[in-house]
């Protein structure tokens, strides 16, 4: 086996490190009841297997079990327990994509997502959750087993209906509670609704007798208990007796544990209202968690008010159909999916299932309009958490369009709308998959196709897939101009502009930026697009030496960012601040400037901001005279740059920096101490990189002054230039960063 590099410290050990390992477990919401064998059981299989599967039928508590036991185990860990939830996942293509999602990764490069996954977890001593696999048992099979081969210090804790049948695998079949444990939970949870409730000694009797009716399941008692609300448990009893009584044709005995929980489903729905009903059956469309605005909307009509949702999803809630979870979204609720998939067969019985879908469709289709215009503005943050809780229903939108040729364009709109999570948000593998997935189904829907393009030249680009990037930006050229769609053709030259810098070719980059900035103004275009390609033309033009007008530049994208809230265009506004103020003998100034770069890329997941700004930091920190520091910054971004794609675009201009501060580490250091600084800095997570580099600069650092360090302003890789005025606004101006 092949040995880690980090060995986790003994979780018992007093002297363990106190830092936490990064993990997404939910907190649990309601007192977890019992089941200390079957805890027990599960502990002692995952000290002898790297593989442990809890099977069990539905509603019986395997989500519960194997977050609980994965909860109980979590220091043992050292990077982590992670959970990923599959059941909203339809597509296999998908599922790699979810597990990166699960471990809080952003991949931008073009490598197969299950790549990303080997590279990530091979030298990792990680717990990793997959709960609800069983419509895709086959492809997560594949994936799990490829994993563990590939990762030796990587546990699986998986929780499906079925086992995942690969080899070194232990099974654990999950029983349904034994009688003392389905007692207190079911005594728990009528807590929840009729506080302080315990069974009066006449009622012992029925409240175990209704525990065996249940087959001890989980749900099925936690949706009996809501109903003491209203009922008494005899009451309770008696009703659900009479469901059993006609499922077993009047015979003795209870049916079989499959069709328990479907009976105990059953009497629930029929004990609902018909508006309640009616909701729970349109609630099914939802993928994972939804919010009461688009509930209203999708579900509401004119037999249930949009008005009177909110009252009827409360009465939901306190039944146990429905969940509550609190999130950064604010309050989101889910159906379990059991209960889902029963409202989603009466939907289809009910014939409205497509037109729901569609609704649902349209919701989200309108949100992801309404987020790319708000992406502009004060709310940016908002918005990426917005999206961020919202992606299994923007999936699902897509999905449903795609599956008609008649509405692929709105599949196409969705996805080139959502450029801005794509890009912004660390999402690029992902956005690359749904670009290319909605381009393959040809379209006469000119404006939605060619936006579709213009993004996945962008994506691109920034993946450093020069080809792909040419290919899309040069259909999206051509068809612009012949259908004289003007917005689309400033987007392509300007994405083509930006592949022009990653490639070096600085001259043609300041053409292409200058004519798109242009085109826009042409047409009226103002968002964070243009704020970038402002910023790109400021790159360029200070690679070429005129430190001047890009700081003129940047400072005009400065103030239209202050007016409208705008924070991620400002990042990079900032950096090229930095690289100018750093040109200009101020390292004090750039690490300022470098300090929010920084923390604005952490808020939106942003690695490439991230990780340039590392890159310039290494820098500053040599120049201020702390080279162990800068050593250490620059194997921190050499580290995540495998997750971002060629390093520092293999450019030059971008690398110059990197080059400057290897050899005065090198020269101050010596190799051996560089060395041992980049092994250091390369164990360092992006997280804790960025916490590093946030807390100061080395000591000793010198205060800003002319020509500090010794730093050269380049005019190109190696030469220099004299400033001269902003040739975008005309103007010159003092240096104002």
């Amino acid at each position: 086996m092949r040995r880690l590099q980090d060995p986790c410290p003994n979780p018992d050990d007093p002297d363990a490190r106190s830092v936490a390992a990064p993990g997404n477990l939910p907190a649990e919401l309601t007192r977890f009841v019992g089941r200390e064998g079957e805890l027990a059981e599960l502990d002692g299989l995952l000290e002898e297997s790297r593989l442990v599967t809890v099977a069990g039928v539905a509603g019986v508590g395997k989500t519960r079990c194997v977050i609980r036991v994965a909860a109980l185990r979590e220091k043992r860990y050292c990077d982590g327990v992670l959970l990923a939830e599959l059941s909203t996942v339809r597509d296999a293509d998908l599922l790699e994509h979810t597990l990166i999602d699960a471990l809080g990764l952003a991949d931008h490069t073009s490598r197969p997502p299950r790549a990303v996954l080997v590279e990530h977890l091979r030298e990792r001593r990680t717990l990793l959750v997959i709960d609800g696999f069983e419509h895709l048992v086959d492809a997560c099979a594949g994936l799990v087993t490829e994993l563990l081969r590939r990762a030796p210090g990587l546990q699986v804790l998986a929780a499906g209906r079925c086992p995942l049948r690969v080899e070194g695998e232990r099974t654990f079949p999950l029983a349904p509670m034994s009688d003392g444990d389905a007692v207190e939970l079911f005594t728990e949870r009528a807590r929840g609704v009729r506080p302080g409730w315990a069974p009066a000694a006449d009622e012992r009797a029925a409240v175990l007798e209704l525990c065996h009716r249940l087959d001890g399941i989980p749900l099925a008692l936690e949706l009996a208990a809501g109903r003491l609300r209203a009922l008494s448990v005899e009451q309770v009893l008696l009703r659900l007796d009479d469901r059993f009584r006609l499922l077993t044709g009047g015979r003795r005995g209870a049916p079989p544990r499959h069709q328990t929980l479907r009976t105990a489903i059953g009497w629930s729905h029929e004990l609902c209202t018909p508006e309640q009903r009616l909701l729970w059956a349109r609630l099914s469309v939802f993928a994972g968690q939804f919010d009461l605005e688009a509930a209203e909307y999708i579900c509401g009509g004119a037999d249930l008010p949009a008005d009177s949702v909110l009252d009827v999803l409360d009465e939901l809630i306190a039944q146990s159909v429905v969940e509550r979870e609190d999130g950064p979204a604010g309050a989101r609720y889910r159906l379990l999916d059991t209960v889902s998939e029963y409202g989603a067969q009466w939907l289809a019985a009910a014939g409205d299932a497509q037109r729901l879908r569609r609704r649902h469709r349209d919701w989200f289709l309108g949100l992801a309009t309404w987020c790319e215009l708000d992406w502009f503005s004060p709310r940016q943050a908002e918005v990426a958490a917005r999206i961020d809780s919202e992606l299994p229903n923007l999936r699902r939108a897509m999905e449903c369009s795609m599956e008609s040729p008649d509405e692929v364009h709105l599949a196409q709109h969705l996805a080139g709308t959502l450029w801005f999570y794509w890009t912004g948000c660390g999402r690029l593998s992902e956005g690359r998959h749904w670009l290319d997935h909605v381009l393959e189904e040809p379209t006469p829907h000119d404006a939605a196709r060619l936006k579709v393009l213009w993004v996945l030249g962008y994506v691109a680009v920034l993946q450093g897939d020069a080809v792909g990037a040419i290919s899309a930006l040069q259909e999206c050229r051509e068809e612009a101009e012949r259908c004289g769609d003007a917005t689309a053709l400033a987007y392509a030259v300007h994405r083509t502009g930006c592949l022009a810098i990653v490639t070096d070719d600085m001259p043609r980059a300041e053409e292409l930026l200058r004519e798109a900035l242009g085109r826009y103004r042409e047409v009226g275009e103002l968002n964070s697009n243009v704020l970038m390609a402002q910023v790109e033309l400021a790159m360029a033009v200070a690679f070429l030496g005129d430190l001047d007008a890009a700081a003129v530049i940047c400072d005009e994208v400065r103030e239209i960012c202050e007016d409208h809230g705008e924070r991620w265009a400002l990042a990079y506004a900032l950096y090229v601040l930095a690289y100018a103020a750093l040109r200009r003998g101020r390292p004090t100034r750039a690490r300022q400037m470098l300090g929010e770069c920084l923390t604005i890329g952490r808020a939106f997941n942003d690695l490439l901001g991230t990780v340039l700004s590392l890159e310039l930091l290494a820098l500053v920190t040599a120049v201020e005279g702390d080279a162990g520091e800068a050593a250490v910054l620059q194997g921190a971004a050499e580290g995540i740059w495998p997750s971002v794609g060629l390093q520092l675009f293999g450019s030059a201009f971008y690398g110059r920096p990197r080059v400057e501060c290897e050899e005065r580490v090198r020269r101050e250091l010596g190799n051996a101490a560089y060395e041992e600084g980049l092994r250091a800095g390369r164990r360092l997570d992006p997280a804790t990189a960025v916490e590093r580099a946030l807390a100061g600069g080395g000591p000793g650092a010198p205060v800003d002054a002319p020509g500090a360090g010794g730093v050269p302003a380049p005019g190109g890789p190696g030469g220099t230039r004299r400033p001269a005025a902003s040739r975008m606004t005309g103007r010159g101006g003092p240096e104002r960063w």
